[in-house]
């Protein structure tokens, strides 16, 4: 793997910058300019308006930051994810802390968050009764955090049953700070009897790539745990237990909302309907691709 040499003096914030830019780019990164400015902003605790500023006026730096722009860049370079070097992964309005053993939340994702919280902003609650949502696999609380944010009027709780994964939500809701949502640790099939009947929105993005598929991106095939990855042998294993589970907690009229791969909107769309969800629909992401479907329970 290309390195960069700090024997060279005067070190600067344009030279570093130039020289991360270069390397990223020759180990694959797709967006080698914001990632070095993300990393060398996140070694100086600025902005990449700031890393960008500092670029152009050549600023310099100390040995110190120097070194840890270079083991960052390096991390990087050898296909280690963004957010697990910066310890962060931004996801509508929120930042989380992410990091191994969690799956880290995609941009893709918040067109998925955004079916439900429309979804839940629809609901038309009696005057003493709040909306209920449910997100089940919550991973770092992404989907569940977005959905408390942008309906405070509503009650959302986050299901997870990976240790790991827990543990990253649990801090993730304690920092973000919200009042109308919690947490709970159980198997999704065992998840909230308390709850039947009376759910007006679940979301879930379970884990959907069929066993036998191999994820592209190396952040994603060596990095990611498997257990978010993997869906049985046709994928569609864990959907099948989403599926069981919100028709259970969900009122009649309730909402569900699954992400899936780009290929598989047909599949959950019958496997949907087979099960006696009605009004199933794939909806297609910023990019084109089949991202979501919903149904009605």
């Amino acid at each position: 793997m290309t390195t960069i040499d700090t024997a060279e003096r005067p070190v600067t914030v344009r030279s570093l910058y130039e020289r991360s830019v270069a390397i990223l780019a020759s180990s694959g990164i797709a967006d080698p300019q914001v990632d070095a400015e993300l990393l060398i902003g996140h070694v100086l605790g600025a902005s990449r308006g700031r890393v960008q500023s500092l670029a152009v006026t050549d600023a310099p730096l100390g040995v110190e930051d120097t070194l840890a722009i270079v083991e960052a860049v390096e991390r990087r370079a050898a296909r280690e994810p963004l957010q697990h070097i910066t310890g962060v992964a931004w996801f509508r309005s929120l930042e989380l802390a992410v990091g191994p053993g969690v799956f880290v939340p995609r941009p893709e994702t918040e067109f998925v968050a955004g079916l439900a919280i429309d979804s839940l902003r629809a609901v038309v609650a009696a005057p003493d009764a709040r909306p209920l949502a449910v997100d089940l696999g919550t991973g770092s609380g992404a989907i569940a955090l977005s959905l408390a944010t942008e309906v405070p009027h509503a009650e959302v709780v986050a299901v997870e049953n990976s240790t790991a994964a827990f543990i990253w939500a649990k801090q993730n809701l304690r920092t973000v700070g919200v009042e109308n949502a919690r947490l709970v640790f159980i198997d999704l099939a065992d998840a909230l009897p308390e709850l039947d009947g009376t759910v007006d929105v679940v979301v879930s993005n379970p884990p959907y790539i069929p066993a036998g598929a191999v994820p592209r991106d190396p952040e994603v095939r060596l990095h990611d745990p498997e257990h978010a990855l993997y869906g049985g042998e046709d994928g569609l294993e864990v959907v099948r237990s989403v599926s069981a589970t919100a028709r259970r907690l969900l009122r009649p009229g309730g909402s569900l909302v699954v992400e899936h791969g780009d290929l598989q909107g047909a599949e959950m769309r019958a496997l949907l309907t087979a099960e006696g969800w009605r009004a199933a629909a794939t909806h297609r992401d910023l990019t084109g691709r089949d991202r979501a479907t919903t149904a009605i329970r």
